[in-house]
């Protein structure tokens, strides 16, 4: 599952590319993947003009002139790939179709550009999806009402982030930053580096952690959050760049696939267990 930085380094590539252009046609292949009616699509889709490339938590949204938007869930498998004859952009799922021929086996769903680009939604295993939802009424989806505060924004200062992880006071602090009602986009690498940099056992749980330990927290997530994003992503595993190269974080990762290998801070070696049911990185003197 992509992370709030994969997801952004992605809006941050379609947006340099995708608004003011018009779509002139779709195709899919599967409906779970392109749930619309066909009536919204002909008069909703057609012709639109992009206007913005958005981004809530792990989800994207390409906003219409229509007044509707191409709401995105790349979910496991994912992959945007953009083609026209002077540019290529390719994030997702690493697998060949981001710089094989498209459409193929993959591709779920193709939109059509009045400049004759394409936009390819490639799934493997589809489980990602691309919705026609009027802009207005998005807020208003489940998913949206439910997902906690962004943990870039300007609003979120330490005590916001107190109170939103205080709403599940008896779970590990670990657990706690993994729940997207709690803080919106937060995913396993950047729980342990964040967690590593405020000097966390992640086993611990939430009304135990001190506040000034909230606040290290805190500074140390917005950082290595800003750090992958300025990276262009988490791991060249996973997403490349809104230029189409690897994402280069992982490269300056602290603890996150370290185990076996020195802290970076005291030296000890870098342990590996489970935590709230995932693999969990930790230095044991630094986080004891």
């Amino acid at each position: 599952m992509p992370e709030l930085p994969e997801v952004e380094t992605v809006k941050r590539g379609l947006g340099r590319l995708l608004p003011g252009l018009t779509i002139s046609a779709v195709t899919h292949d599967n409906p779970k993947s392109f749930p619309n009616a066909e009536h919204d699509v002909a008069q909703f889709l057609l012709q639109s003009k992009v206007v913005d490339v958005t981004r809530r938590a792990k989800v994207l949204m390409i906003e219409l002139s229509s007044k509707y938007s191409l709401v995105i869930h790349l979910k496991m498998t994912g992959q945007l790939v953009y083609r026209s004859d002077t540019e290529k952009f390719g994030a997702g799922h690493p697998n060949a179709s981001l710089i094989g021929a498209l459409p193929d086996k993959s591709t779920r769903v193709t939109l059509m550009f009045d400049n004759g680009a394409h936009l390819y939604f490639n799934d493997q295993r589809k489980f990602g999806w691309m919705r026609l939802i009027p802009t207005a009424e998005i807020p208003q989806i489940d998913f949206f009402k439910r997902v906690g505060p962004e943990p870039l924004s300007d609003e979120f200062t330490w005590q916001v982030m107190h109170g939103c992880l205080l709403r599940r006071k008896n779970t590990n602090i670990k657990a706690a930053l993994l729940d997207q009602s709690v803080i919106a986009g937060v995913g396993n690498i950047y729980a342990d580096e964040s967690l590593w940099g405020a000097k966390i056992n992640p086993t611990m749980l939430v009304k135990d952690v001190p506040g000034k330990q909230i606040q290290s927290l805190h500074k140390a997530l917005r950082d290595v959050l800003q750090l992958s994003i300025d990276k262009g992503g988490s791991t060249v595993q996973h997403y490349v760049d809104a230029e189409g190269k690897p994402g280069k974080y992982l490269t300056f990762a602290n603890v996150f696939r370290r185990e076996g290998q020195p802290c970076p801070r005291c030296g000890t070696i870098i342990e590996k267990s489970r935590v709230a049911g995932r693999g969990t990185h930790t230095c044991p003197v630094c986080q004891s």
